[in-house]
C-alpha cells in the first residue's frame, strides 16, 4: 500500500509538467511550423532582418525570433476605375482598363514597396491618364492593341524594381460623349455616300467606254446594227404582251436620210 501511494502521488505531482507541456506545444508549435501552397512564398524576418523567401512546403521559424510574410506569386487582376481624359485632337473620353500582374521576387516586393497592391494600381491609372491623352481619337478606336502594349510596357518599366511584372493591360471601354457620337455617325454617313458616288460614277465611265467601243465596231461593220435589230426583236416577242410590232428592212429608209 505505501508503495502504490507513492507512485500515486508522482503521477499527480507529474500532471502539472504534461499540462504545462501541451500547451506550450500547441501554442508554439503553429508558430514553428507553417506550410507554403505551391503559389505561395514566405518571406522570413528574423529579428528584423531579411532571411529571404522560402517555400513551398513546410518551413520551421524560431518562435518570437523570426516573421514571416505570406506572398501570392500567382497573376493578380485589378479594374482600373474610369478615368476622364483629353485626347491629342481635344476630344473627351472616359476610358477604363485591365490590368494583369503577378509577383516575380517576393523579397523586393515586401521590402521595397509598402503595398504592391496599392501601388500598381496607382500607376496604371495615371499611365493611362498620360499615354491616352497623348493619343488621337482614331488611335484609341482602331488601334487597341498598339495602345495597350504602350501602356503594358511603360507600367511593367515602373514596376520592375518592386518584384512585379505586369504581364497585360486591355483598354476595355471608351465613352464619348453623344454630340461625338453623332457627329462621328454623320461623318462616316459622309463617307459611305462618296464611295457610292464613286463607285457609280466609275460604272458610268466604264459604260461609256463600252458604248464608244459597240459605235466603232458598228461604224465599221453596218451589218452588226441590223443583227442587234433582230435580237432585240427576238427580246420583245419572248415576253408575254400584246405589243405588236413589224420589222421593216433599214434600206427603205436610207433614201430618207440621204436627203
Amino acid at each position: 500500500m505505501p508503495d502504490s501511494l507513492s507512485n500515486l502521488t508522482g503521477l499527480f505531482k507529474l500532471v502539472p509538467w504534461v499540462i504545462a507541456i501541451f500547451v506550450l506545444g500547441s501554442v508554439v508549435l503553429p508558430q514553428m511550423v507553417r506550410i507554403l501552397r505551391e503559389y505561395e512564398r514566405g518571406v522570413i524576418f528574423r529579428l528584423g532582418k531579411l532571411q529571404g523567401a522560402k517555400g513551398p512546403g513546410m518551413i520551421f521559424l524560431v518562435p518570437l525570433v523570426d516573421r514571416m510574410v505570406k506572398m501570392d506569386l500567382r497573376v493578380v487582376t485589378i479594374d482600373v476605375p474610369k478615368q476622364e481624359i483629353m485626347t491629342r485632337d481635344n476630344v473627351p473620353a472616359t476610358v477604363d482598363a485591365v490590368v494583369y500582374f503577378r509577383v516575380v521576387d517576393p523579397n523586393a516586393a515586401v521590402v521595397k514597396v509598402e503595398n504592391y497592391w496599392k501601388a500598381t494600381s496607382l500607376i496604371a491609372q495615371t499611365t493611362l491618364r498620360s499615354v491616352l491623352g497623348q493619343s488621337p481619337l482614331d488611335d484609341l478606336l482602331s488601334q487597341r492593341d498598339i495602345v495597350n502594349q504602350k501602356l503594358q510596357e511603360i507600367i511593367d518599366k515602373q514596376t520592375e524594381p518592386w518584384g512585379i511584372k505586369v504581364t497585360a493591360v486591355e483598354v476595355k471601354e471608351v465613352s464619348l460623349p453623344d454630340s461625338m457620337k453623332r457627329a462621328m455617325a454623320k461623318q462616316a454617313e459622309a463617307e459611305r455616300e462618296r464611295r457610292a458616288k464613286i463607285v457609280n460614277a466609275e460604272g458610268e465611265f466604264q459604260a461609256a467606254e463600252k458604248m464608244v467601243q459597240a459605235a466603232g465596231l458598228i461604224a465599221k461593220e453596218p451589218i452588226a446594227l441590223q443583227l442587234r435589230y433582230l435580237q432585240t426583236m427576238r427580246e420583245m416577242a419572248s415576253e408575254h404582251n400584246t405589243t405588236t410590232f413589224l420589222p421593216l428592212p433599214i434600206d427603205l429608209f436610207s433614201a430618207f436620210l440621204k436627203k
